[in-house]
């Protein structure tokens, strides 16, 4: 069990029990409805009961205050009977059920949680104090949105967002770290599906798109999976090796595989996935991990439908073939064919992996104590004062490099900057200077959002954007969070000594001031 510092008295009882899914993949698709409840509550303290298979996912994210592991001690009627007083003790107000047993409603209920919100599914409607229509429109969404109507229905008035994955910047350098040894780009190959075979795109094409990524691109693999996968996995760096000594010598000496098949815990997979530079995936609990860390991926789909639960966001390609028995839905094929599957060649799927990969570099620049005098939040053009050796970036153009600003700006939201005047001077650098685009966070940072520096989320978007290959590019800022921002994608951090920080622990390298920062990076 975790538990933050938050505290709610129990006079003022605000607080929230959330059913969280059992699988990996369900549990990610509900990340985005977890962030809507915390700002419609911003005050209340939020509890999230999942099974200890999924609750790693929810470690260290700040839309949670506690997680509640239902491990196995609550099954069984007694079993339920004590986690509903474990649940009463928490004086919880409400509950929103995005599970959809009737096992989850039941426990609301026994706990005599005032409010139990979620789907008149599963003969449940009586154990609800608020039922949500099961209805066509309902069966019709995705996921994602399938658990935000829930709450739109409910009264709340919930803000789309893309599911995403804290994950610490230790974690992200240990995975780091273990790729070391390997060629880039990397290519994370995901060939299981707890569902069952259906699902299971064979593995000698997963060997045979692995070895063409060796072969043309002088790529390194990995191969990801649980316990249960560790054949699979093998057979498919048995199928890597084969293909590869029968093509004939490559020059590129040692086969660049690396087989963490069982091997790793649910926050390393994750690790590891948005380590990779691109992952090929089954649609699986790893393919909504791949999207939620903003790998870009190519998505293998047979029986399932993507409309459901398909990858979102940028960087996502699909590839499903129109057949009269897809998708079924089955576990396994009940034609013994697979064909929906089978007809999926390898060639194409690396054509679709081709086109992700990331060849672009370029340098991110901070904005306020980096390009222009820090100004305490800007909100006046007789305050923005430009910084020395502003023309000299335009060598970097030379170079090949993008410019990119990176900033956050959460003065927006405080109500003490206007949107419309960020983007103005942030345009500045567009028009005089040469810079491909200016990125900014309106967000209060109480938001937790991806895109708020350091976490990567506009850097990610910049990727998209220019394709560009983060590990080939630097990080310019006068802040540690600018160098933290860098590290947590492999990019160079050069600190420059413009602003209020004259030291950054984060930092690769360290200027004092724009010139010495072309002069580093143009060397």
């Amino acid at each position: 069990m975790m538990l933050s510092q938050r505290t709610v008295t129990p006079e003022k009882c605000d607080n929230i029990l959330i059913r969280g899914v059992n699988w990996v993949g369900d549990a990610v698709m509900t990340m985005p409805a977890l962030r809507s409840v915390r700002q419609t509550f911003p005050d209340a303290r939020i509890s999230l009961l999942v099974k200890p298979a999924v609750s790693p996912l929810f470690e260290h994210d700040p839309n949670v205050d506690e997680i509640i592991s239902y491990g196995d001690e609550y099954q069984g009627l007694s079993g339920r009977i004590r986690l509903a007083r474990l649940l009463k003790q928490r004086c919880f107000s409400r509950a929103f059920l995005l599970q959809n047993a009737f096992d989850a409603a039941l426990t609301a209920f026994l706990a005599k949680i005032p409010e139990r919100v979620g789907y008149k599914r599963d003969g449940r409607q009586l154990l609800l104090t608020r039922g949500i229509a099961f209805d066509t429109p309902a069966k019709e969404l995705h996921h994602i949105d399938y658990y935000l109507n829930l709450l739109r229905k409910s009264g709340m008035d919930p803000v789309p967002s893309l599911p995403w994955i804290y994950l610490l910047p230790e974690e992200r350098l240990a995975a780091r770290e273990k790729l070391q040894a390997l060629r880039r780009p990397v290519i994370a190959l995901n060939p299981g599906a707890a569902y069952g075979s259906s699902k299971r795109w064979p593995p000698v094409r997963f060997a045979e798109v692995a070895s063409g990524f060796i072969r043309e691109k002088n790529a390194g693999i990995i191969i990801l999976g649980g316990p249960k996968e560790t054949a699979i996995a093998a057979e498919i760096e048995q199928g890597i090796r084969q293909l590869l000594s029968a093509a004939g010598p490559s020059g590129t000496g040692e086969i660049p595989v690396i087989n963490f098949a069982g091997k790793t815990t649910l926050r390393e997979l994750a690790a590891l996935i948005s380590e990779a530079d691109l992952l090929i995936t089954n649609d699986s609990g790893p393919m909504h991990i791949g999207y939620a860390v903003r790998t870009p991926l190519v998505a293998i789909f047979g029986s399932t439908s993507p409309q459901h639960t398909g990858p979102v966001g940028r960087d996502v390609a699909v590839l499903k073939k129109d057949i009269d028995c897809s998708p079924c839905f089955e576990r396994k094929c009940r034609r013994k064919d697979l064909r929906c599957m089978e007809m999926i060649s390898a060639a194409e799927v690396y054509e679709a992996g081709l086109k992700l990969i990331k060849t672009e570099r370029a340098v991110f620049f901070d904005r306020d104590g980096t390009l222009c005098r820090d100004a305490h939040y800007l909100a006046r053009m007789e305050d923005f004062e430009l910084l020395p050796g502003m023309d000299e970036l335009r060598l970097l153009k030379d170079r090949g490099f993008r410019l990119i600003g990176i900033t956050n700006q959460s003065g927006i939201a405080r109500g003490r900057v206007k949107e419309d005047f960020v983007r103005d001077v942030n345009n500045i650098f567009i028009r005089r200077y040469g810079f491909d685009a200016f990125y900014y966070c309106p967000h209060h940072p109480d938001e937790h959002c991806s895109c708020r520096k350091p976490e990567p989320g506009l850097l990610y978007e910049a990727r998209a954007d220019y394709a560009i290959d983060l590990k080939q590019s630097f990080m310019v800022g006068d802040k540690n969070i600018d160098m933290l921002l860098a590290a947590s994608v492999g990019a160079t951090g050069i600190h420059v000594r413009t602003g209020q920080e004259g030291q950054a622990t984060a930092a690769e390298q360290s200027a004092s001031d724009l010139k010495e920062v072309v002069r580093l990076i143009h060397v």
